[in-house]
């Protein structure tokens, strides 16, 4: 006898938020999960199940179903060191290089007397066009270094709808800086607590503390900054062994070199997030591995300093991840390309003496961008691959396009033949935020308006700024 089952006493269609079906996905899990023809459930701001898209049809009815034949799904990228306020200076300096040569070191005196000039609407209309930016090449999170108007860069956050660390640079010594930009030991620290109060509750942007450089803090704001951020319990951005002038002026002033002072006062911990520490002994590279230090690796702009030991890091599990340091260096902020030069760079540094591969292949360089970003921005148990509970933030790129023939392997091919361009949508905290490439959450062209205004005003008052820097006192 054959049973049947009554159409009554069928299973109904579980609904869920968002049903994104018929992409392939690459998980960037620990198991390497990759499913051909997949589907991913969303509820909320979580992933609720992943599985074959045929699966997910006799499973799933969706409030908004997104069709991704052609796509392949990804984890959200986190640019893990990025200067908001620094956003309008693309090609700025590239362009004052080209009359002659510029003063060393750069962020003395050009970023900072820059930044110095911003007002709260220059800093908003960076925010958003950065922001922009970040998404449209896939990244969904970023750490910011620490800038101006930090409050801005968090509305401007909450309109895009991308995930962030906002911070305030915190500068109360050397008199050569501009006098406006500087402040006071108490009112740093008054002001960087007020700031990761304000933001503690954002689904999305919260705050961090920030040191802007050793050599423009006093001892007493480093140790106070470290005991804040155990109170808060959030995390520290700074600059940290990213040129030997700050190697120099440590030694003099404190017998150690950067990373030991910074043990000795009590700053290397895992609140503590450095960019780029491209000068580091082997020592140093222990200490940080022992304090579970996180690192930006900029990839990018860093050869010209110095080689990266982030082959060393690497072989001592320290969350060591990718940034993009802003647009007013490489002029981008794909993290795309810059995996491909960390392969790059790390080729000529390690395996070309060695007459070797890289320490990492690009397949590898992309996974640690996923998960390390998310593991150096806190949020490794929630971030960094496709998985039931964690949170939905999700990239579609395509993968089908003319110079990405043949695709054998979804994996290889995300990691050499995409870049951020190749982006279609993306999908943060379970919230569309551009779909096709069109913003969901922004009117992208009043935004541009609005930036090309604020760019006229706010050059003019930077080359004043400049000249008044190079006047000779």
């Amino acid at each position: 006898m054959i049973y049947t089952v009554p159409l009554a006493l069928k299973q109904p269609l579980k609904t869920v938020d968002l049903l994104i079906y018929d992409a392939d996905i690459v998980a960037f899990d620990d198991a390497g999960t990759v499913i051909v023809d997949g589907a991913i459930a969303v509820e909320g701001n979580t992933i609720v199940w992943m599985g074959k898209a045929a699966d997910a049809l006799k499973t799933f009815q969706a409030k908004n179903v997104l069709k991704a034949t052609g796509l392949t799904a990804m984890p959200g990228l986190t640019d893990t060191h990025y200067h908001t306020g620094q956003q309008l200076l693309r090609g700025k300096l590239a362009a004052i290089n080209r009359k002659g040569p510029s003063r060393s070191p750069n962020w003395k005196y050009y970023y900072v007397p820059f930044e110095s000039s911003l007002t709260p609407e220059d800093v908003y209309y960076s925010a958003i066009s950065g922001y922009a930016s970040m998404i449209s090449a896939g990244t969904t999170c970023f750490l910011e270094a620490g800038g101006p108007h930090p409050d801005e860069m968090g509305r401007a956050a909450d309109e895009v709808g991308i995930r962030g660390r906002i911070a305030l640079s915190t500068m109360d010594t050397d008199d050569e800086l501009p006098q406006g930009y500087r402040m006071t030991t108490d009112k740093a620290l008054r002001a960087s607590q007020d700031l990761v109060e304000r933001w503690r509750k954002h689904p999305l942007v919260n705050a961090w503390l920030s040191l802007r450089q050793i050599i423009v803090n006093t001892e007493t704001l480093r140790i106070e900054i470290a005991k804040l951020a155990e109170a808060l319990d959030t995390g520290i951005h700074t600059h940290l062994s990213e040129g030997s002038y700050e190697i120099d002026y440590t030694v003099a002033k404190y017998g150690l070199r950067p990373p030991a002072y910074f043990e000795k006062i009590g700053l290397l911990s895992d609140r503590l997030h450095c960019a780029y520490s491209p000068l580091l002994t082997p020592e140093e590279v222990e200490l940080y591995a022992t304090h579970d230090v996180s690192v930006a690796y900029c990839a990018f702009n860093f050869y010209g300093m110095a080689p990266h030991v982030f082959s060393d890091m690497m072989s001592k599990n320290i969350r060591v991840a990718l940034g993009t340091d802003g647009t007013e260096a490489r002029c981008t902020l794909d993290l795309f390309q810059v995996a491909h030069y960390a392969v790059l760079g790390q080729h000529i540094v390690v395996g070309l003496p060695q007459h070797a591969k890289p320490p990492l292949g690009y397949d590898r360089m992309l996974k640690l961008a996923v998960q390390h970003g998310a593991r150096a921005a806190r949020m490794g148990d929630r971030l960094g691959s496709l998985e039931v509970g964690k949170l939905a933030d999700i990239v579609l790129v395509s993968t089908n396009d003319y110079d990405q023939y043949p695709s054998v392997d979804p994996v290889i091919t995300l990691a050499q033949n995409c870049v951020g361009r190749d982006v279609r949508t993306v999908i943060i905290n379970g919230r569309i935020v551009m779909k096709d490439r069109q913003f969901q959450t922004i009117d992208l062209e009043r935004i541009q308006y609005g930036v090309n205004e604020q760019y006229v005003s706010l050059m003019e008052r930077y080359d004043k700024a400049l000249d008044r820097e190079n006047t000779p006192r």
